[in-house]
């Protein structure tokens, strides 16, 4: 498939993804109550079901990456050409934002809005690094033994990682952007953005030095 058709796929697959974590999060901050562990628990169910259902989607098409750290690091390992990474990376971004729009939209929302929810301290960011990690490990891993479970792995482990970690487990530079557009449930704040990402190419990066270790030397990644 052409560059520039792969491109149009993941745009809009991150737009849905989006309008799918922010979305959910409105809904479930407005049902709850007051009662944030259920308003989470809507967030992370919806969220992890929607990464099942766009990456079965849009998988064939270009991948559903729908994380810039997930397309550059499928190109360190060998995976995804290098040369399409910038594309690919404005169109999750842009895509993104997106899904914002669209999400704030549903709920007669500002379109644009900047977050006040702080996200801040060394929890967080260590946090991030952690949700990173085990998303690329789960990713890498699973493309190597059983790629057609792709979609179900990485659904389940970000279900999972909104609850084990300190910072719901954003994972995505894609997401963490868009995020800091919507002062609703899922926000984060702009200043909180950089240690975010930060956090999330580190973990990414060791991620990627592991599978390196554990995988790239053996007959069976061959």
């Amino acid at each position: 498939m052409s560059l520039w058709r792969r491109g149009v796929a993941e745009f809009v697959a991150t737009a849905l993804l989006l309008a799918v974590v922010v979305g959910s999060g409105i809904m479930g901050e407005r049902l709850a109550g007051g009662n944030t562990a259920i308003a989470l628990l809507a967030n992370s169910i919806a969220t992890g079901c929607g990464l099942v259902a766009l990456i079965v989607t849009f998988g064939p098409a270009s991948g559903a990456h729908m994380n810039p750290i997930v397309t550059a690091a499928l190109a360190v390992v060998g995976r995804h050409a290098g040369r399409d990474i910038p594309v690919y990376i404005v169109a999750q971004c842009a895509g993104a934002i997106a899904g914002v729009w669209i999400a704030h939209l549903m709920f007669a929302m500002p379109i644009v809005e900047a977050s006040t929810k702080v996200r801040a301290g060394f929890p967080q960011m260590f946090a991030e690094g952690v949700a990173t990690f085990g998303l690329l490990i789960v990713i890498l891993g699973g493309l190597r033994h059983r790629p057609e479970s792709i979609p179900f792995t990485v659904g389940c482990y970000i279900t999972a990682a909104y609850w084990f970690t300190a910072s719901t487990s954003f994972a995505n530079p894609a997401v963490t952007l868009a995020r800091s557009f919507t002062d609703s449930f899922a926000g984060i704040r702009h200043a909180d953005v950089i240690g975010f990402m930060i956090a999330q190419t580190i973990g990414a990066g060791a991620a990627v030095c592991l599978d390196s270790v554990l995988y790239r030397s053996s007959p069976s990644a061959r």
